[in-house]
C-alpha cells in the first residue's frame, strides 16, 4: 500500500466532504458549541473538520495549554538527525484564521459533565453541547522500581513532547564509544508501538555516523514481542551488527530497580552499572483529565462506541487518539487523525443534521531503520462486534530491496507533510 502526500489528503477529504451541511441550525438560534481538549493529532484534527465542513454553523474551541505542537511521531527523526527540531514543531494560528475556530491557550483542569462545562486553569467555564476529549498519555511514574517524576531528567523517557525530546538526544550526543545505552520499554497499551524500536535504530544510526561502532544499546522489554519484530531484527543486524541487543521478559526476568544516580539497572538476570544512559519508557493511561471526568478506570484508557468514538460513559462526549481503547487500531498519529474524522462527521450529524455515513477507519505506521531504509505496518478498520477491528492488514517484508525501503522512506517524509497540513492549515 502506497501512500503519498496527494493520496493521504485526498482519502483524509473523502469522508467528510461528502458530509458538508445537511441541514444548517434554524435561523436565529445561537449556535451548537463544540469544545475539544487537546491539540495534538486527534484533537486538531477534530476541530478543524467540525468547522470547516460545518462551514460556520457550529462554534468550535479548542483548549491547549501551549502555543506550539512538538509532533511526538516524527520525533526519532530529529533523534537521529533526520530533521532538525524547528520541523516537528507547529503553530495553531491558521485553524483560527482559516476556520474561526476560538483558541484558549490554557489547561483544562475539570469537566463538569452534569452542567456541560469544561473548566479552565482561570475558573472559567466553557458550556459544550458536544466534548470532544483528545488529551493523549499520562506516565505512570511507579510503573518502574526507583524511577520517578523528580527523576525523568537523569533516566528520561521523551514519550511526551517537549524538553524531553530533546533530552534523549543531548545525552546520546555524549554516551562515549563503548558506551552501553539502556532502553526501558513500556508494557501493553502503549503510544506508538513500533516507537522504542525505531528509537533504538536512530541510537545506532547516530553512534555509527560518529565513529561510536563499540557502543551497546540493550532493551529491556516486558512483552514477548514487539510491533515489526520480524522485520526490525533482520534490519539490526545488516545494519548494525551486534550493536543493538533485545531481551525479552523470559531472559530478562522483569526490572527490579533502578537507581537514577548511579545509572544503574537491575533485572532478575543481570545488572547493568553506570550506564552512559537510561532511557525509561513506563507504563501509561489515558491523560488526566480523562481520568478526572471519569472517562477511565483508574490508571486506565477510555472506552469508546466504535461507530463513533462516543465515550461509553457519557454519549455528549468523544474520545479520540491515544486515551481511547480503539480496538485493533494502535495509538498513532494517523489512527487519531482517522479517528477525529469519524468524530466530526457524527458531531455535525447531531449538532447540524449533516449526512453521515458508516465508521471507517485507517492507520499506518513507518519506522526508519537507517538512512533511506523505512518499514511500515498498517491497515483498515470497521466497528463489528462493538469493537473496532481490521479488516485489512499490511506490513513490510524481511529481506526488502533497497528500493522498496527508500520508496517507504519517501511515503513516510510524505505522509508527514501531508497530515501536518490537514491538521494545521
Amino acid at each position: 500500500m502506497s501512500i503519498n502526500r496527494r493520496s493521504f489528503m485526498v482519502s483524509s477529504l473523502a469522508l467528510t466532504g461528502a458530509t458538508v451541511l445537511g441541514a444548517p441550525a434554524v435561523l436565529g438560534q445561537a449556535k451548537p458549541r463544540v469544545v475539544v481538549i487537546g491539540g495534538g493529532a486527534g484533537g486538531t484534527t477534530a476541530a478543524k473538520y467540525i468547522a470547516k465542513d460545518s462551514q460556520g454553523a457550529i462554534a468550535v474551541t479548542l483548549v491547549e495549554e501551549n502555543d506550539s505542537y512538538q509532533t511526538c511521531f516524527h520525533s526519532n527523526l530529529y533523534i537521529g538527525g533526520f530533521k532538525p527540531y524547528e520541523a516537528i514543531v507547529h503553530k495553531y494560528d491558521a485553524l483560527a484564521k482559516n476556520h474561526g475556530i476560538t483558541l484558549a491557550h490554557t489547561r483544562a483542569t475539570a469537566i463538569d459533565r452534569d452542567k456541560k462545562e469544561v473548566v479552565l486553569a482561570s475558573g472559567q467555564r466553557l458550556p459544550y453541547d458536544r466534548l470532544v476529549v483528545s488529551p493523549g498519555i499520562d506516565l505512570k511514574y511507579d510503573s518502574v522500581p526507583g524511577w520517578s517524576k523528580e527523576a525523568e531528567e537523569a533516566m528520561p523517557h521523551g514519550w511526551k513532547p517537549g524538553k524531553q525530546t530533546r533530552l534523549i538526544k543531548e545525552k546520546l550526543d555524549k554516551v562515549p564509544n563503548g558506551g552501553v545505552i539502556v532502553m526501558v520499554a513500556p508494557p501493553n497499551p502503549y503510544r506508538c508501538p513500533p516507537g522504542p524500536y525505531e528509537r533504538a535504530s536512530m541510537f545506532a544510526h547516530v553512534l555509527k555516523a560518529t565513529g561510536r561502532k563499540d557502543a551497546r544499546i540493550i532493551i529491556l522489554d516486558p512483552k514477548d514481542k514487539f510491533s515489526k519484530q520480524g522485520v526490525f531484527q533482520p534490519d539490526w543486524e545488516k545494519r548494525y551488527g551486534t550493536m543493538i541487543e533485545w531481551i525479552g521478559p523470559g531472559v530478562n526476568d522483569g526490572i527490579k530497580s533502578v537507581d537514577p544516580a548511579t545509572n544503574t539497572v537491575v533485572t532478575g538476570f543481570e545488572t547493568y552499572k553506570n550506564c552512559a544512559f537510561v532511557n525509561v519508557i513506563p507504563a501509561q493511561m489515558a491523560g488526566a483529565i480523562a481520568q478526572q471526568a471519569g472517562l477511565a478506570p483508574a490508571g486506565g484508557f477510555c472506552a469508546i462506541d466504535a461507530a463513533s468514538m462516543k465515550s461509553t460513559v457519557d454519549p455528549n462526549i468523544f474520545v479520540l487518539g491515544d486515551a481511547s481503547i480503539a480496538g485493533a487500531m494502535p495509538k498513532s498519529a494517523f489512527s487519531a487523525n482517522s479517528q477525529a474524522k469519524v468524530a466530526a462527521m457524527v458531531i455535525r450529524g447531531e449538532l447540524t443534521g449533516a449526512r453521515t455515513f458508516p465508521a471507517r477507519y485507517t492507520n499506518t505506521c513507518w519506522s526508519l531503520v537507517d538512512t533511506d531504509d523505512a518499514i511500515k505496518v498498517g491497515g483498515r478498520y470497521e466497528p463489528k462486534d462493538g469493537k473496532i477491528a481490521e479488516v485489512e492488514g499490511f506490513i513490510s517484508k524481511p529481506g526488502e530491496t533497497d528500493e522498496v525501503r527508500k520508496a517507504t522512506q519517501e511515503e513516510n517524509m510524505s505522509w508527514y507533510a501531508g497530515i501536518i497540513a490537514d491538521m494545521f492549515s
